[in-house]
């Protein structure tokens, strides 16, 4: 049960009401950003929250039990807000939002309806509608350890233990055949799908401090699963560290780090149940025991 304070009781008692929704949105980098579907900024929580990014409720809903809950949020690409290469960038992806409903005669006056963070986005035309995902959201994501073949572990890390240092190398952009593939000029020799699954990191250029995971590597050839969030250039700049396809042999072979495999490489498989019984004669083959 929710508890209001007086003073917006008070109000939501009154024969008119001047109330609009607010949010507050934190990014993982730490950049506070605050909109109101109100037709002026307000200042709620010492936070600025503008008016001029055309940010509105969208669609709102709850659910028993742990059924993921939330809503949607509706607004316009602008410079004075969010942008297009920001979204596409992943700036704004698992950002937390408070969603407030206040009194713009009286910003004070507030209540805090929803804590959320942004899932999808869809994009439609200058137009984007944000998902927002309550908490019970957190209730399915994957906690501890699952029981599978191949590797839980990301490379480098600290479960993984493997020094990315040698298997990471700086490059730069040479051409762009297509927007999400680039020819690349690389420092030092790396064979063909080292880098497949990777990870690249761009220094320089127009997408300076945006990551993005790497589809395929052959020869200078590097094809990202989507586009960077803003043009590329040649000799734009960049990091590119390994990629690892979570098997046993490449934890092994490649990266001479089988002892600390995160997986269970020796699990049956779902083939199991059509195996023969050992020491069973030919006449299992499917066929009627009976001729």
């Amino acid at each position: 049960m929710r508890d209001i304070p007086e003073a917006f009781a008070a109000h939501l008692a009154g024969g008119v009401t001047t109330l609009c929704r607010c949010w507050s949105l934190r990014r993982r980098d730490g950049t506070t950003l605050g909109f109101t579907d109100h037709d002026r900024d307000l200042t709620v929580a010492g936070l600025v929250h503008e008016a001029r990014t055309g940010l509105e409720a969208a669609e709102a809903s709850a659910e028993l039990g742990f059924a993921v809950s939330g809503g949607d949020v509706a607004g316009a690409l602008s410079s004075l807000g969010l942008t297009e290469a920001d979204i596409a960038g992943g700036l704004y992806d698992g950002a937390t939002v408070e969603t407030w409903l206040v009194d713009w005669t009286h910003p004070g006056t507030q209540l805090l309806l929803d804590l959320a963070t942004i899932g999808e986005i869809r994009r439609e035309g200058d137009a984007f509608v944000a998902e927002l995902r309550g908490l019970t959201h957190r209730l399915d994501a994957e906690r501890g350890r699952t029981y599978r073949a191949t590797c839980g572990a990301a490379l480098g890390d600290a479960r993984c233990r493997v020094d990315l240092a040698p298997w990471r190398t700086t490059g730069r952009v040479t051409g762009v055949p297509e927007p999400a593939t680039l020819s690349v000029a690389l420092a030092g020799g790396f064979g063909d799908g080292l880098f497949t699954g990777g990870r690249l990191t761009w220094t320089a250029g127009a997408n300076a401090g945006f990551s993005a995971d790497l589809r395929l590597q052959l020869g200078a050839l590097l094809e990202l699963w989507s586009a960077p969030p803003r043009p590329v250039a040649a000799g734009d700049a960049f990091t590119v560290t390994a990629g690892c396809d979570k098997r046993l042999a490449t934890c092994r072979d490649r990266f001479a780090n089988a002892v600390n495999f995160q997986g269970f490489p020796h699990m049956p498989g779902n083939d199991v149940v059509m195996r023969a019984v050992p020491g069973s004669d030919h006449a299992l083959d499917g066929g009627s025991l009976f001729r």
